[in-house]
């Protein structure tokens, strides 16, 4: 008998960080259970920590068990055709209490010669800002691995670092290369291609709760960075009950969909889609039967699900593989 599949709901894989808070409970209601929980990943097979299904007759098992079993259904042809059997993606939500490290990813390239990984693009979605947060992405003006170096060590590396102020609904995409640190006061969504590869070049000259300095990767980041000025706000529409396009990239696609009412979906069987509900409380129907999220919730559309029903009041991040 064939599967009947449906909206697939994960178990949140909690970090501690030495930047983190609690937020994650507090604006997003995931079950922390320290007052330094930085991220909740809400879907991943990076090796040691992959999802576990949360709902439905497939609870219990893991994302990669299920796209081995069921391939198609889940990914879609194009991507299953493009990616095999992995995952492509890893989406989380992060709460910086404290300033992450000033910190680089590398490219497809250099991951695969170096780690055997992909590459580590990536997007955030502010979803909350105290009034005076900011983040860190890329140059004041062009550098260079000797500009940069000579900067970190004197101790000079934030002024010819572009910091910018934010608040919520702001959209920042980040190429591979691009300097880049998360600031104090903000819960973030990310969306990212599937690796957990990062070099870290400074981070504030910190200890943890034994004293000691977390590693840095300098050698590592300078083949790595883009010494550019890079442009990383996106700006789009917020037009209800529509998908306002955000990113379209090689590795994934992100639309806004500021929901309020009822709205049908009619997509493709190619790829699967992911709902991250940003704000709001909102609902699934599929089948005649009705899947509900608030914010916070996280879930993954299998491919074969190419009709259904949008309904409620909410901000969603729409992600797909075009």
């Amino acid at each position: 008998m064939s599967m009947k599949f449906y909206p697939l709901q994960f178990d949140p894989i909690l970090k501690e960080r030495i930047w983190g808070g609690e937020k994650l409970n507090t604006v997003l209601n995931k079950p922390i259970t320290s007052k330094t929980t930085g991220e909740s990943w809400e879907l991943s097979t990076v090796e040691g920590e992959v999802s576990c299904i949360a709902n439905g007759i497939l609870k219990g098992q893991s994302l990669t068990q299920v796209i081995d079993e069921y391939p198609i259904e889940i990914l879609g042809a194009a991507v299953y055709d493009r990616f095999g059997k992995q995952f492509p993606l890893l989406l989380k939500y992060l709460d910086a209490r404290e300033d992450l490290s000033i910190q680089v990813h590398p490219n497809d390239e250099l991951a695969k010669k170096r780690h055997n990984s992909f590459g580590k693009t990536e997007m955030w979605y502010i979803m909350q800002a105290d009034d005076d947060a900011k983040i860190i992405v890329g140059f004041k003006e062009k550098s260079n691995a000797e500009n940069f170096s000579e900067n970190l060590k004197s101790n000079t590396l934030l002024t010819i670092l572009d910091d910018v102020s934010v608040k919520a609904g702001d959209v920042f995409f980040l190429e591979t290369g691009t300097v880049h640190a998360i600031g104090a006061g903000l819960v973030v969504a990310e969306i990212q291609q599937t690796s957990d590869i990062t070099y870290r070049l400074y981070d504030f000259d910190r200890v943890d709760s034994q004293g000691n300095t977390r590693e840095l990767h300098v050698d590592l980041a300078l083949e790595a960075i883009n010494y550019n000025k890079v442009d990383t706000y996106k700006s789009y529409d917020s037009v209800f009950n529509q998908s306002n396009r955000i990113v379209d990239c090689p590795y994934f696609t992100t639309n806004f969909i500021p929901l309020n009412g009822e709205i049908t979906v009619n997509k493709t069987d190619k790829t699967f889609t992911v709902y991250m509900c940003v704000d709001g409380a909102f609902e699934i129907e599929f089948d005649n039967v009705k899947f509900q999220y608030k914010k916070g919730d996280t879930v993954l559309v299998p491919a074969t699900m190419n009709a259904f029903g949008l309904n409620g009041k909410a901000s969603v991040l729409e992600i797909f593989i075009s």
